[in-house]
């Protein structure tokens, strides 16, 4: 029999390896590339999907199969699943990057930072910024197109799976459009920040995942319920650890530049309470961020308590997420995986 503990540690692995074979396919398929072309592909995309991540929402993928009733021993259904969602986290990571102007992710530089440089050295024309961005959008684009391929691998339930999928889609890309467009328009407070972060990560996250993988193992109406349950409190949970870390996260722990979220403007629910609470020249201190002001604004965030308030909505909401788990019927298992994710979704150092 395998235990709940050595399930989890093959789990990785597992995901990795049907993930390093679709990627391998896929690139055979692009033979008609130049060498450069090819190269980019395979570094920008392949690689970079293998090198990095934590596998947290293929691991949703899974444990929504597992407590809907997915056996462990029938793989070939699931993993297919998960690794779709795995490449459309890398489409969103490429583009976001674009969005954001980001120089590095995952302790690398970004796609279109290396494609303007690698522009740059062979003497190409046009700009080479241009080249870069434009460059990686269809990048992007490639991996959205290679997690549809994974999807169809799957073979079990398409139709329901391939909704719930376009569902996540659409979600995370209407969440990032008000996510950009709130930060254009300087305005919006905490309700607005809670509906961009369920939108534009708690969701993709946590909940679709969850849901995708409870479609593949043929989950009963009353299972996704429950899922949702846990899901959405935990979803906003990761969303707010991860705004915290964007103002104050170490750069060689989560692989993005520091402050990236105050230099960027971000309305995010931590700077909506600080605003709320500065009054207006105090929230002016969080205008148009830049590298000298970063400690100014650090400083402003705590003294106003928004970061203790966001701290403690983390565990209050991470306290809802455990409770719709503990008085659920579930796999034993399942329930218990789940369990340690919330935690590991929303620890300091998530």
């Amino acid at each position: 029999m395998v235990t709940l503990a050595r399930e989890k540690s093959e789990l990785r692995e597992l995901i990795d390896r049907h993930l390093g074979h679709l990627l391998e396919r896929e690139m055979d398929r692009l033979d008609f590339l130049g060498d450069e072309e090819r190269a980019a592909v395979r570094r920008y995309v392949a690689d970079f999907v293998l090198r990095g991540g934590k596998r947290l929402r293929p691991s949703f993928v899974y444990w929504g199969y597992r407590a809907a009733g997915g056996s462990p021993a029938d793989l070939d259904v699931v993993l297919p699943a998960a690794c779709a969602v795995e490449l459309l986290h890398a489409c969103a990571l490429l583009l976001d990057d674009v969005m954001d102007e980001a120089g590095t992710r995952r302790g690398q530089t970004t796609a279109h930072a290396g494609l303007a440089a690698r522009h740059r050295e062979l003497g190409w024309s046009g700009d080479p910024r241009r080249f870069g961005e434009s460059t990686a959008v269809l990048l992007g684009m490639m991996a959205f197109t290679w997690a549809d391929a994974a999807l169809l691998d799957s073979g079990r339930r398409l139709g329901e799976a391939l909704e719930i999928f376009t569902r996540l889609r659409v979600e995370i890309i209407a969440g990032q459009y008000m996510d950009l467009a709130g930060a254009a328009r300087g305005t919006g407070g905490r309700e607005e920040a809670t509906l961009i972060a369920r939108y534009k990560s708690g969701k993709y996250t946590v909940e679709r995942p969850l849901h995708l993988g409870c479609a593949i193992a043929g989950g009963g109406p009353a299972v996704r319920p429950t899922l949702s349950a846990y899901a959405l409190p935990l979803g906003e949970a990761f969303q707010l650890r991860d705004d915290v870390l964007g103002v104050f996260g170490d750069p060689a722990a989560t692989g993005k530049p520091a402050a990236i979220d105050l230099l960027q403007g971000k309305r995010t629910y931590l700077t909506a309470v600080a605003r709320e609470r500065a009054g207006v020249r105090g929230a002016a201190v969080l205008d148009h961020v830049r590298d000298q002001d970063v400690a100014a604004a650090r400083d402003l965030i705590v003294s106003t308590g928004a970061l203790d308030t966001v701290e403690a909505r983390v565990a209050g909401l991470l306290v809802a997420a455990r409770a719709a788990i503990d008085g659920a019927d579930l796999p034993a298992e399942a329930a218990a995986a789940l369990l340690e994710l919330a935690d590991a979704t929303t620890g300091r150092n998530a």
